[in-house]
């Protein structure tokens, strides 16, 4: 085909083929063949349409009358005079007048056959056009993942401009017809669309792009059917990929997420106990532990410590995300709605899916370091990654090490307390009164001055990570990925005075009192290996076993253990927490098309067996060794600052899991899907559990779609909470009391009415919309309702002295606290979602970002104190008391705004982020005092971040996060929990943190 045939119609060459060949009769057919040409089609000569042309090109002219007349034309791109106009005065005309007047401005002479109308200089080319209609090749390829060289099974192959088309199959390949000419669009979710110019070959192979960082993202964690944009989601995804992570300026996994989705949120704390080694991570203002952490779609182990603070998350277990070193995340998806019925207990909030990079053939380095505009801080980062092919298409093996070290930050006030003397004894500035030793000031000049720290913790981080797949044939695949991670937190702890009378002071070691030092290590350890298959008919399997844990290993030194005396060592080796699990699970998917009658439906269901694992190690002796002190001088025993695990508290427990589900989604319509899910979970130690989702999806347009999900999840007690137990000493009089945080299966429990905690279950409803206006334009918008009934608890501290029914059973504690479902509560909230982005030119581009959610949690109902705890006392005993309550309802900001905008010319890159936060409210209980209130006002920062791009490898960035240097309110001065200026910004509630302006500098090499 050596002649340059153009088609001017949006439907394309197949189309007039094929209409021709069907709709003409016989004889029109034959005058194809050179028999003569005739035009049956008497009513397109009657038909009148109103036209005006004024100097129009003739392409637009064509296009028009194609689509009034219901026509086609084939003609010749030299046929036409393309700087010559056409013009045609406003009337009636009918299809013969209109072509006559196109053949007069131009001398061409026209034929109609059917809907078919081809222009020709003269008549003798008129059988030239019979080449059009030649048939059609066939072509064959293959689509493929350019990153991965995965076939994409199920892309959508179409002649363009015609609906001509066609999908690959399960090994990525397709068949059809085409001539020489045609534009071929190969199109898939999630990936950059492909066109192609057929020539003279046959096949096609092809290779798809993610569409990583453009607006319609494709999430996976939502479903086990086929991936979808956010416009064809059922439920609210938040797909944040990496580039987007690393511009935030942060260097944990977990602060960066706290910036980039407006639902997360993650801060950092300073002299909070567990708190300190894992941040505590929220969805949608619930707790830490009611959201699943998964990566690569498999559950993820959590922390190994229960968090026992006055703090968010407060008798929760985490999932320590910032375990995972931030290079070896493509992709960030959080799904904004309960999941337990396809994931299984944790998920009432939500999921965050971590999905691994598989790049291959390309590596990348980035070095990072940044300081505090207060002048400490210092962070230095550096951290690579590179992916292997394995001599095999389609094989990876992606691997990240990451090393940082961060200095801590002190955000102390000037210490108010007293060092030396009593409060009772009448004295002036307790540091001008004497020469002191050590840290403290010589000078007589009263000159303010700090006693410990109080800010983010000295880090030091070595991780490693990798992702390995590799295909054994067309059907077979193994797969497996995990890592390390090792973290040393140097925590502190409250300054212990030097007044000899005070049961936590050691004067014969510390005549200036001290500040213990609270060093921690948190180790990681995970690996996953599993097999997938293609089955016949279609049918996918997957079957993986994996293994993760975690463990802390705790010292307390600069310290002491007060009841020892001078005798005490000064470090003390505390113990060991630690948490493993194991998971084993197979799983099979199929998507059916037509089946039901519906247009497609995909089938999944599987199951899965899991053992927990929990264990606590005890410390050395004289970490929790009562000495002689403790009754002769009221000292206290155990080292101050946190005792040692005692052997009575050691353990070493499992319990195993059972759960099957069942997973159908289909779209029973192009506009229309439904989607549910059931699991059936049983524990070896409280029960077993149902769980169901249905979630539906309608397009009111192809562009704009309503949303909605029910879901009956649950959250069962971790065996960390129905396990742990802690016990800590003081001394009152000369006798040894001591404050217990018992086990679930401590029998005492059941005799004053506290039962073994059981599942907490919920019900989430979700209500949403979603809208793209153009290619660049998209917003979503959710509301939901989370009930949650028989939450989970850690107790009050009970006084057992207070407590008639105490007294008998706990001789020798003076409090005790235990786990129980006590309450529910309701969560209500809306969250908005709105990208841009546009390119101006291949140069300049624009993107801006607008995210915000409100929600507020309430807790609606407390169960009665069981009658065996308030039998014989007067005064109410409350297992829950305004504090603990707080912490659940006002501790996070009930709302946050998240606004980004970028602009790049060329290779110069401006982002600047604002970050809004509501206020939070801390409560306080003053010793002997009434309960009171503060709120923390709401506040906004600002992120500006300029990136260079040296070279096609090389970009370097200057940045500041928390540029105007806002800092949280302070706690009042006169309240209990300022500590006499140590903890000037509440421990009890969590906004952004509190260290300030950070500036930073990174470079990041591509090879």
């Amino acid at each position: 085909m050596k002649m340059n045939v153009r088609i001017h119609s949006k439907w394309g060459s197949w189309v007039f083929c094929l209409t021709f060949l069907t709709q003409l009769p016989a004889q029109s057919i034959a005058l194809v063949s050179n028999k003569g040409i005739q035009n049956p089609y008497e009513r397109q000569a009657e038909t009148n349409v109103r036209l005006t042309f004024n100097n129009s090109n003739i392409p637009d002219v064509l296009h028009l009358i194609e689509r009034q007349f219901n026509i086609r034309f084939l003609y010749r791109d030299v046929d036409f005079d393309k700087k010559q106009t056409f013009s045609l005065d406003m009337g009636d005309y009918t299809l013969p007048m209109v072509l006559d007047k196109i053949s007069k401005t131009y001398n061409l002479k026209y034929k109609l056959v059917g809907n078919l109308v081809s222009f020709a200089a003269d008549e003798s080319n008129f059988k030239k056009s019979e080449l059009l209609f030649v048939a059609a090749e066939v072509i064959t390829g293959t689509v493929k993942d350019a990153k991965t060289n995965d076939p994409i099974v199920g892309a959508t192959i179409l002649i363009k401009g015609s609906q001509k088309g066609t999908t690959t199959d399960i090994n990525g390949g397709y068949t059809i017809e085409a001539i020489e000419g045609d534009i071929i669009v190969v199109s898939y979710l999630g990936y950059s669309p492909k066109e192609i110019l057929v020539g003279v070959e046959k096949i096609y192979n092809l290779l798809l792009y993610e569409q990583v960082s453009e607006l319609n993202e494709v999430a996976i964690v939502s479903t086990r059917g086929k991936p979808r944009t956010d416009v064809n989601r059922p439920v609210p995804v938040d797909v944040i990929n990496a580039k987007e992570l690393q511009t935030t300026g942060q260097v944990d996994l977990g602060q960066m997420a706290q910036f980039t989705s407006p639902s997360f949120n993650s801060a950092k704390y300073g002299i909070n106990g567990v708190a300190n080694y894992a941040d505590p991570a929220t969805l949608r203002g619930m707790s830490p532990d009611q959201v699943l952490v998964l990566v690569n779609g498999k559950r993820r182990h959590q922390f190994s410590a229960l968090n026992l603070n006055v703090t968010l998350g407060k008798g929760t277990v985490v999932t320590d995300l910032n375990s995972i070193p931030s290079l070896a995340v493509d992709r960030l998806e959080i799904l904004r709605d309960g999941a337990a019925a396809q994931y299984g207990s944790d998920a009432i909030a939500g999921i965050v899916n971590l999905g691994l990079n598989k790049s291959v053939g390309k590596g990348t380095f980035k070095t990072q370091y940044g300081q505090t505009k207060a002048g400490d801080g210092a962070s230095f980062m550096s951290a690579i990654n590179y992916g292997f092919k394995l001599g095999k298409e389609n094989s990876y093996l992606n691997m990240t090490l990451h090393y940082q070290d961060a200095e801590g930050t002190n955000r102390s006030d000037t210490y108010a307390g007293r060092i030396y003397f009593a409060a009772a004894q009448p004295i002036a500035r307790e540091d001008s009164m004497r020469t002191v030793r050590g840290k403290w000031p010589t000078s007589t000049s009263g000159k303010p001055f700090t006693v410990s720290k109080y800010g983010s913790n000295p880090t030091k981080a070595y991780q490693a990570f990798a992702n390995f797949g590799y295909p054994l044939n067309n059907n077979w695949s193994v797969y497996a990925f995990g890592g390390y991670s090792q973290k040393n937190i140097a925590a502190e702890g409250f300054f212990r005075n030097a007044i000899p009378s005070d049961a936590n002071s050691n004067v014969d070691i510390y005549p200036d009192g001290y500040d213990p030092d609270l060093p921690g290590v948190s180790k990681d350890i995970s690996g996953v290996a599993g097999i997938s298959r293609k089955l016949d008919k279609g049918w996918n399997l997957d079957f993986s076993t994996g293994y993760g844990s975690n463990y802390l290993d705790l010292w307390a030194k600069n310290t002491t253990n007060p009841s020892l005396g001078a005798a005490s060592p000064t470090d003390f080796y505390v113990g060991r927490s630690r948490f493993g699990q194991s998971t084993t699970e197979a799983n099979l998917s199929k998507n059916i098309d037509g089946l039901w009658g519906f247009k497609s439906v995909n089938l999944a269901f599987g199951g899965q067996y899991r053992i927990d694992y929990f264990s606590q190690k005890a410390g050395d002796d004289n970490s929790y060794k009562v000495g002689p002190l403790a009754t002769t001088k009221n000292k206290a025993p155990g080292s101050s600052g946190r005792p040692g695990i005692s052997p009575s508290d050691a353990l070493n427990v499992n319990r195993s899991n059972i759960g099957l589900y069942v997973d159908v989604e289909s779209d029973i319509t192009d506009k229309f899907l439904v989607t549910s899910a059931f699991r059936f979970e049983n524990y070896s130690d409280f029960g077993s559990n149902l769980s169901g989702k249905i979630a539906t999806r309608a397009k009111l347009t192809n562009n704009i779609a309503l949303r909605g999900s029910i879901n009956k999840g649950f959250r069962a007690p971790s065996l960390q909470q129905i396990n742990n137990s802690v016990t800590t000493s003081t001394v009152q009089a000369g006798a040894i009391l001591q404050t217990k945080q018992l086990s679930n299966s401590d029998p005492r429990l059941k005799t004053i009415g506290i039962e073994d905690p059981k599942a907490e279950t919920s019900w989430n409803y979700n209500l949403g919309m979603t809208a793209k206006a153009s290619e660049a334009f998209l917003f979503t918008l959710d509301a939901y309702q989370i009930n949650i009934k028989n939450r989970i608890i850690v107790s009050e501290a009970l006084t057992v002295a207070n407590v008639a029914a105490l007294k008998a059973l706990f001789t020798g504690l003076q409090q005790i606290s235990f786990f129980t479902n006590h309450l529910s509560t309701q969560t209500k909230g809306i969250d908005f979602v709105t990208s841009y982005k546009h390119s101006f030119n291949g140069n300049n581009r624009i993107n801006a970002s607008l995210a915000f959610t409100v929600n507020k949690t309430e807790i609606t109902s407390v169960k009665e104190t069981p009658n065996a705890l308030q039998t014989g006392t007067t005064a109410k005993i409350l297992v829950i008391d305004t504090i603990s309550r707080s912490l659940i309802e006002t501790s996070q900001p009930r709302q946050k705004v998240l606004l980004s905008l970028g602009y790049q010319l060329k290779g110069l890159n401006v982002t600047f982020r604002a970050n809004h936060f509501g206020d939070v409210v801390a409560w306080e209980k003053p010793a002997g005092g009434y309960h009171r209130s503060q709120t923390f006002s709401a506040k906004t920062i600002y992120d500006l971040v300029l990136t260079c791009g040296i070279s096609k490898k090389l970009s370097v960035s200057v940045g500041g996060n928390n540029i105007t240097n806002v800092y949280p309110d302070k706690v009042f001065s006169t309240y209990a929990s300022y500590f006499t200026g140590q903890t000037p910004y509440t421990r009890n509630a969590n906004q952004f943190g509190f260290n300030g302006a950070f500036y930073y500098f990174n470079a990041t090499l591509n090879f």
